[in-house]
């Protein structure tokens, strides 16, 4: 069962959902606006390996904003810190973003119940398209979970800003 804009405000005030900072304006009928942290990660090869840490460099983001390039990837992040320990978050990019052609996320929607920080952004325009810090450029969900559930202790628990592919760490290496 999804929680509608009012629940998710009760369940922030309760301490069942972090959203830091948590704005009342940015509440919508069944879920939460969130903006776009001040810093992007761009990977420095075009080629990304699964078995090795790939090399990154960070920008900020300009206040009058930053022009991604239409196909790249840049990995960018929210500027809450936001998570819950009782529902499972899932983001959406906002409509009006898609519209400009902008995916916020390539297939990592569902956020793990008990993962709480900045969460990381994949940001792949379809054409040329101008972000600014701190605009809203995304929207999250909280889902009732059914049946006992384990809290994520993952390797991107706590992160700040946005962070690069850790998959290298799941994988076997002969």
């Amino acid at each position: 069962m999804i929680l509608s804009g009012r629940a998710i405000a009760r369940s922030v005030r309760r301490g069942d959902i972090v959203i830091e900072p948590f704005d009342n304006g940015q509440l919508t009928t069944n879920s939460y606006d969130f903006r776009l942290g001040t810093e992007l990660r761009l990977y420095e090869s075009r080629t990304l390996d699964a078995r090795r840490e790939n090399s990154t460099r960070v920008i900020e983001i300009p206040a009058d904003g930053m022009k991604l390039a239409a196909g790249m990837l840049y990995l960018g992040h929210t500027a809450e810190t936001m998570g819950s320990r009782r529902y499972v978050p899932i983001i959406k990019g906002k409509s009006s973003i898609a519209r400009l052609g902008l995916f916020i996320h390539v297939t990592a929607d569902l956020i793990d119940i008990g993962s709480i920080n900045q969460w990381t952004l994949q940001l792949v325009p379809t054409v040329e398209v101008l972000v600014y810090p701190g605009m809203l450029i995304g929207q999250v969900t909280f889902w009732e979970i059914r049946g006992r559930s384990a809290m994520y202790a993952g390797k991107y628990q706590g992160s700040k800003g946005p962070v690069g592919s850790l998959i290298h760490l799941d994988q076997l290496h002969e």
